[in-house]
């Protein structure tokens, strides 16, 4: 059966959490209903799939290892159904399965046994970045006449998808890359968390798995910097995230 943690009229976040066992839907459903979340909690994919036709859900917490159900098919169903977010439950042992599970297209997990705390601090992770996604997509109907951006003798061609250098050599990219530097050439100069950054360079799902951005800015300072472990375009802002240090001219 499902149970509403609260009848308040005020908009909380809705999360869903799917698990067969009874005491961690009590715990889930006590724990996260205290600290400002509406949660539902139901034992089957069958009532999970129920419950998401009946009612709006900003996020699915899904025990990946449900008796006699497909874990990956429930993440792949919940997927085709909403780009909501997904967290996963998994054993310590089960690191294929959790691979796969994000590779599906959920979008972070937790191990079993796990911390209450950690799992909500996690849960207002993904549902702030759901919110920032949401927000970059209702951006102006203008940012789609943008053509091009240039810096620092560099350009980024929008509707090619193609990095010219100074010397006017074609630099690669990949999809991810293009994204955060097209998202960093958008907010010149200012200082973008690692979240906003995620939610902004996020291509329709594409890369949930990598849940930093890190990794994709070392490897645009290596395509766009001298001295990538000495960089001044894409600067670090310890504790805050990262800065576009240089003017950007856009081309409409």
């Amino acid at each position: 059966m499902s149970v509403d943690a609260t009848d308040s009229p005020l908009p909380l976040p809705h999360v869903l959490v799917v698990d067969d066992d009874p005491s961690i839907r009590e715990l889930l459903q006590q724990y996260l209903g205290d600290h400002d979340l509406r949660v539902t909690v139901v034992e089957s994919g069958a009532r999970m799939m129920a419950v998401f036709d009946e009612q709006a859900i900003d996020l699915v917490v899904l025990d990946l290892r449900l008796p006699g159900e497909d874990g990956m098919q429930l993440v792949r169903r919940l997927r085709e159904r909403a780009m909501l977010p997904i967290v996963l439950l998994t054993g310590r042992a089960e690191e294929a399965d959790r691979v796969m599970g994000l590779e599906f297209g959920a979008d972070d997990y937790v191990t079993k046994p796990f911390s209450p705390r950690e799992l909500l601090a996690r849960i207002r992770a993904q549902l702030r970045r759901s919110t920032l996604a949401a927000q970059a997509a209702e951006a102006p109907a203008r940012e789609d006449r943008r053509r091009a951006f240039r810096f620092a003798g560099w350009e980024l061609n929008l509707r090619t998808r193609r990095l010219i250098s100074p010397d006017g050599a074609q630099v690669e990219l990949s999809n991810h890359e293009f994204n955060l530097l097209a998202a960093f050439c958008g907010a010149p100069q200012r200082v973008l968390s690692r979240d906003q950054l995620l939610a902004m360079s996020r291509l329709n799902g594409a890369e949930v798995y990598d849940r930093t951005v890190d990794v994709q800015v070392l490897r645009l300072r290596r395509k766009l910097e001298a001295d990538p472990f000495h960089p001044t375009l894409i600067v670090t802002e310890r504790g805050a995230g990262y800065r576009f240090d240089t003017p950007v001219e856009t081309l409409v």
